[in-house]
């Protein structure tokens, strides 16, 4: 999934909430939307670097730092400064889109004012992420799907083998439920169709955290569609048996 334009996109990060560790997986995925135009972080650096975000990463990814003094114990005033910059940025009309990096649901009502004006909002966090924000993103991408530090994702034989992804009984009632909405009087729903279906319904949908890269892998992966690809035109239906 790609940005109307595919282009100029705003990357505002939480630096107290997503670990610097995870900036090469999260900068490789944010290339797969847009071109990340700008690119700010925002939080308190007077004493040390937050959640590792030292100057030599900050330099490395060409991120620009946005520091904010904690004046006030128990206020985020980084989450102020941040949600002031983006209205800004949003009314520069400069940018296609935005790109939250957190999991912080302080940022639900901004992503959902970003969209309301008409912008992508792509939400990169982790799994603890509340609903509300995954709602309000037109996709969210987990950063459990995307890190390293894990085992590749390859095809789950069994139900829950994977350690950490979800269940495949789940992803086959969520791509039961799109398929089931398409127009074709046979029943016949093609992949575009499922797989925009899906990011409007499920922000959250992505079959790696089912163990697969792919939507038709993990439509074969489950083998409990009736599948016909012609000429690269994959199609799925599902008929109660």
């Amino acid at each position: 999934m790609t940005t109307r334009n595919a282009d100029r996109l705003a990357v505002l990060i939480d630096a107290d909430n997503v670990p610097a560790k995870h900036a090469a997986e999260i900068f490789e995925e944010i290339a797969t939307l847009g071109e990340a135009s700008l690119r700010r972080i925002y939080g308190d650096f007077s004493n040390g670097a937050p959640q590792g975000w030292d100057a030599k990463s900050l330099a490395k990814y060409a991120i620009v730092a946005h520091q904010q003094f904690a004046n006030t114990i128990g206020k985020n005033f980084s989450d102020i400064a941040l949600v002031i910059d983006a209205m800004d940025i949003l009314h520069s009309e400069r940018f296609s889109g935005f790109v939250l990096v957190s999991s912080d649901s302080d940022f639900t009502r901004l992503a959902n004012r970003i969209r309301e004006q008409g912008l992508d909002v792509f939400g990169i966090g982790e799994r603890k992420a509340p609903e509300s924000l995954v709602a309000a993103c037109n996709r969210f991408i987990y950063i459990e799907n995307i890190k390293r530090d894990t085992a590749p994702c390859v095809p789950a034989i069994k139900d829950g083998e994977a350690k950490g992804k979800q269940s495949l009984n789940h992803a086959f009632q969520l791509i039961r439920n799109v398929v089931n909405t398409t127009n074709d009087p046979d029943g016949w729903a093609t992949l575009p169709f499922v797989e925009r279906q899906l990011g409007k319904i499920y922000p959250d949908f992505d079959p790696r955290s089912y163990g697969y890269t792919k939507l038709s892998d993990l439509v074969r992966g489950l083998g409990r569609f009736d599948e016909a690809d012609a000429n690269g035109n994959f199609r799925l239906r599902y008929l109660e048996k």
